[in-house]
Formats: structure tokens, sequence, C-alpha cells
């Protein structure tokens, strides 16, 4: 049985070890497993989608029926564990973390090997770098077919490119993100007077807060990287969209249609985190309220005591491993921001691991409440968790200095 240390008990070094014993039972699982699972919305690549007919409706009903199930069903539908894009951007980002930190050489050629892998797996059809789902995806936004890339995907894989441009050193890898960027300017845009919001995806215009934000920070880091005028200003005008419809307290609805009306915790990490690289790539600090708030409702409403994270600002259940994944991520992130966040990612991380990592290594998809779902996720868990965990290391064996942004009482004052 793995041993469970209280965080409160948790030395430095003790939560060190916790967490190098945690990613290397990870990674031993990810690679047993040829660096395949499944995908909480794969649920459209079953036999039984030729009953859906193509109709909309039904093909949500699949979909839902197999992504709120508290088994997994997949096997017995005929959905074979596959290799996720988003998946092995992931992995390349925390095997690029892992390689930076201790300077092994294996770490940079499993990264290398889930780059390449991604290289040679983009979406077809279109002159640039971008990926999306390898199954069709149905939601209440419509359909979108299986290989049809999404800015959200392409955004964070370009990050782990630009993340191993920077530990490598390899022009290759800043080709493809200068590459990315020149899809993503390809996008429809909403365009209004208060910023403009890039699509979520090439087809038609689709507004999301989350989307939209990860693809201005793209911009922004690659941007700089290699210099384009065209990409910065974008940007800009996407971040002013999205800083310009925060709530007043500080949190962001996933979009601004009625139908999107909710505040959720992953979603609200991305559009942190993106805020934040868009800052540090930028230099402009024209969103430095928009941040501290975001993360001062980020802090108060997605965190219990204990160190669970709850899934909406108002409602833990489901406990879900993409909200544990993004909350270590986005507080490791703003390690360097504000003087709680590298002990609470930390709190966050000891629980998950102790209540969502079986003892094969992989982490279970989420808790119900009176059931748990363990169906190992290539992306949805396994990847996030491991570049999560790694980041998180890697702050705590070389952390930031605090305080780069005032505090939300400071700006209230006006000092």
């Amino acid at each position: 049985m793995t041993q469970r240390i209280p965080f409160t008990e948790a030395t430095p070094s003790a939560m060190k070890d916790k967490l190098t014993r945690s990613l290397q039972r990870l990674s031993g699982w990810v690679e047993a497993h040829d660096y395949k699972a499944y995908d909480p919305g794969d649920g459209n690549s079953s036999f039984l989608h030729a009953l859906t007919f193509n109709n909309l409706l039904l093909e949500r009903l699949l979909q839902q029926a197999v992504y709120r199930a508290p088994v997994n069903l997949r096997p017995w539908i005929g959905i074979r564990p596959h290799t996720s894009t988003k998946g092995m951007g992931y992995l390349a980002w925390g095997y690029t973390r892992l390689g930076a930190l201790t300077g092994e050489a294996r770490y940079r050629q499993r990264a290398e090997v889930c780059l390449r892998w991604l290289m040679e797996n983009r979406s077809p059809g279109y002159a640039d770098y971008c990926w999306g789902n390898h199954f069709p995806f149905s939601s209440r936004a419509g359909k979108i077919p299986a290989l049809q890339p999404t800015i959200v995907w392409s955004s964070l894989i370009g990050q782990a490119f630009v993340a191993a441009h920077e530990a490598f050193a390899d022009p290759k890898y800043l080709e493809v993100a200068s590459s990315i960027c020149k899809w993503i300017l390809t996008l429809p845009r909403e365009r209004t007077t208060s910023g403009h919001c890039l699509s979520y995806v090439a087809y038609e215009q689709s507004s999301i807060h989350n989307s939209n934000m990860l693809g201005a920070a793209m911009l922004a880091v690659a941007g700089n990287m290699a210099p384009n005028s065209e990409a910065t200003r974008c940007a800009r005008e996407a971040m002013l969209y999205s800083c310009s419809r925060q709530n007043a307290d500080g949190s962001w609805f996933y979009g601004e249609d009625p139908k999107y009306h909710w505040i959720d915790n992953f979603h609200t990490g991305y559009n942190l985190d993106s805020l934040k690289r868009y800052r540090d790539s930028s230099g402009d600090h024209a969103f430095d309220e928009n941040i501290v708030r975001g993360f001062a409702y980020f802090k108060r409403h997605f965190f219990e005591p204990s160190g669970r994270p709850r899934y909406y600002h108002n409602q833990a259940y489901p406990i879900d491993i993409q909200c544990a994944a993004q909350a270590i991520d986005t507080l490791s992130f703003f390690a360097n921001e504000d003087d709680e966040a590298l002990a609470l990612a930390q709190k966050v991380a000891a629980w998950t691991i102790d209540h969502m990592q079986a003892e094969d290594g992989h982490f279970y998809y989420r808790d119900l409440g009176w059931a748990v779902n363990k169906t190992p996720m290539l992306h949805w868990g396994q990847g996030t968790m491991f570049k999560a965990l790694a980041h998180l290391l890697a702050n705590m064996e070389r952390p930031g200095q605090p305080g780069r942004i005032p505090s939300e009482a400071a700006l209230a004052s006006g000092v």
C-alpha cells in the first residue's frame, strides 16, 4: 500500500519524495500501456454510433451515457484504448519539465518521442500545425467532427512545444509553435468594441472564454519568441474581450451565451494561466487587476480545507481528476505571484495522490460521491497529472519570488 503522509505533517523533503514516487508510478503505467488509454468524450467512437444516424441528440445521449457512467462501459461497446493528441502534449510537457529539472537524458528522449508523434499526427487538411480529437464530439454547442482541430487542443499542445524549445534549444520546436500561431490567426473572430473573441473551431464562430484566452496566450508566447506583431495585437484583443466580461467577483462564465453560464474549477485555471502567460510574454500589465481578482476567486471557491478540489464554485461533486490536475498546475504557476499558492498546490497534490491514484500508478477519472469511476483516461488524468506534478516538483526545487502582482487588498486600497 502507498503510505499516506498527512499534509500537515509532511516536510518539504517528504513532499518531494511523495511527488517523485507518484510521478515514477504514473510514468511507469503510461509507458507500460504504450501511451494508450481512454478519453471522457470518446463515446461516439463505439460501434453503437451507427445507431445514432448522425443525429446530434442521439450522439449526445450516447456520448453522455459513456461519459457519466459510474463504470467503464467502453470494452463492451467496442471502444479500445487509444493515443490522445492532448495527452501526448501534456506528457511531453511533463517530461520536458523533469528533463530541465534533473538534467537526465531519459526525460528528454521521452519528451521527444511524444513531440515527434504529435508532429506526425496533426489534423489533416491544414497548412499549419493544429490538433483535435480522433473521434467525433457532440455537445450542447454542436458537433465537432473527428480530427477537426480546436484552439484548446492546439494551444495547449503548442505550449509543450514552446517549453521544449526553451529547454532543449531545438529550432524545430519553435517552428512548430510559430506554425500553430499562423493557424490560430486564420480562425474566425467575434469582433466587438471591447475586444475580439477567437473561435473554438475553424469552421464557424464559437465564442468561449477559456479557448479564447488559451489561444491568446499561445499567440503572445510564440509571438514574443519569434516576433510577430499581428499575433501580439490579436492576443491583446482576445484578452480584452474576456477580461472586459469577467464577473465583478472575479469569476468567468464558461461563455457569454446563457446556456454557458456555469463557473468551474479547471476552466478558471485555464483562464488564469493564460492571462499570466500573456502578461509575462508581452509585458502588458493592463490586466493585472483581472489576474488578482480571478486568482483570489479561484482560491476562495474551489478548494476544501483538506485540499480536495471542488468541480464548481458552489458544488464539490463530481471530484474530477482534471480539476485536481489543473488546480495543482495553476497554483504551481502562481507560486511566484502569491505567498499561499505553493502550499495550497502541495495540499491538493497530497490529497489527490492519496485518494485518486491507484496502486498500479494511474489516476482515477472521478469520484461521484456514491461511486468512484477508476477508468484510466490518457489526457484527462494521466497526462494532466503528470505535467502538473512535474511542474509542482520543479517549483519546490526552484521556488520563485512572491509578490510580482499586488494583493487583492492592496489593489482595492490603491496601494
